[in-house]
């Protein structure tokens, strides 16, 4: 059995969360063939996805374009869409070409519509596994239609073609794949150690609270400069981009062992304070109807609170943590087992 996996370059949440699935699929299937195609950093799937995982750099869809971590660029976005959706009918092509000569048995995408066209044009059937879809993003920005005209129905006829949806929480969008959508619980990284351990790995003291601060990739310029003065006038323990993380420690322990997380909200991010039960104190996100989704329901299953963005880029932390530590815990504890649910769904498509 073959099973290809296009996954979505944006940021690195989508491959993180599919990097959980891959290795629940390795461990409980480890005579099948997994195969990832994705823009996203191959050195993070090096990093931790089974070994046996063949990876290859593809261009899988275009997410959009951020000034920084807090910010996206519309016009951008809506730009490199136009330009990767004019040549989709060769690029599904390309694909379903090599989905028949690699004999794949079936096709899973988080999220680019391109993995389920390329899917139904080989014959094969597909998986759409996502919290939300790409029309929806871009359906939210203005003129997008006009500078990029047609690419949100090709999306959506692309996700229409899915043969199954396994819904994430917090989502939005897949309208085109109803019929075909199950929910499912978190997928999300656990911390591989105890907090305690990795507190004193660390060489973390635990008189004042310790902030880890996660604005991906992107991160956001001018901030980084500081995190030193926020640490001693807040009295906070600040674990930030440039901290050195011993190589026996994941990035998932590193949350785990804060007191609280400081990011914008995001899946891959919240779904790892879910996880591993640490406190998140997230600043808004402009430009991503995604964010609305994530306000409105993250309360109920994380303890969480928000920080303008002015109080964040100016260092004013000190008062928001210790209020958002002195708040009771979430009314809800979710389940985080949605990767051993995923790829129970997967082998009941193709063995019955």
């Amino acid at each position: 059995m073959t099973i290809v996996f296009y996954i979505s370059g944006h940021g690195l949440g989508h491959a993180s969360r599919s990097i959980e699935l891959l290795k629940v699929l390795a461990a409980r299937r480890p005579d099948v063939r997994l195969v990832v195609r994705t823009a996203a950093p191959l050195w993070l799937f090096r990093a931790t996805a089974p070994a046996v995982v063949e990876l290859a750099a593809v261009a899988t869809d275009v997410g959009v374009a951020q000034i920084d971590s807090l910010t996206v660029d519309e016009r951008a976005t809506a730009s490199r869409a136009a330009q990767f959706y004019s040549t989709f009918a060769e690029r599904v092509e390309t694909e379903a070409g090599l989905l028949a000569a690699e004999r794949a048995t079936i096709v899973l995408g988080d999220i680019p519509p391109l993995a389920f066209a390329a899917a139904a044009r080989a014959g094969i059937p597909s998986v759409a596994i996502g919290n939300f879809t790409w029309d929806w993003i871009y359906n939210a920005y203005e003129n997008f239609d006009v500078l990029a005209p047609d690419v949100i129905d090709t999306i959506r006829r692309a996700y229409a073609a899915a043969t199954a949806a396994l819904r994430l929480p917090l989502h939005g969008g897949f309208e085109p794949m109803a019929a075909v959508t199950r929910d499912i619980p978190f997928i999300a990284r656990r911390a591989t150690r105890e907090r305690a351990g990795t507190r004193q790995l660390l060489g973390v003291a635990d008189d004042r609270p310790v902030v880890l601060v996660a604005f991906g990739p992107e991160g956001l310029p001018g901030l980084a400069a500081s995190y030193d003065a926020i640490a001693n006038s807040a009295h906070l323990t600040v674990l930030a981009p440039s901290f050195s993380l011993p190589a026996s420690l994941t990035y998932q322990d590193l949350v785990a062992a804060a007191d609280v997380v400081i990011s914008k909200p995001g899946y891959g991010i919240v779904s790892e304070c879910v996880a591993n039960r640490t406190a998140l104190l997230y600043t808004s996100r402009v430009s991503f109807i995604e964010y609305d989704i994530f306000v409105a329901e993250m309360p109920r299953v994380l303890r969480c609170r928000h920080l303008p963005q002015p109080d964040l880029l100016a260092g004013r932390w000190g008062e928001a943590v210790a209020a958002l530590l002195a708040q009771p815990e979430a009314p809800e504890q979710p389940r985080i087992d949605g990767a051993d649910v995923a790829v129970s769904e997967i082998l009941n498509l193709v063995v019955g």
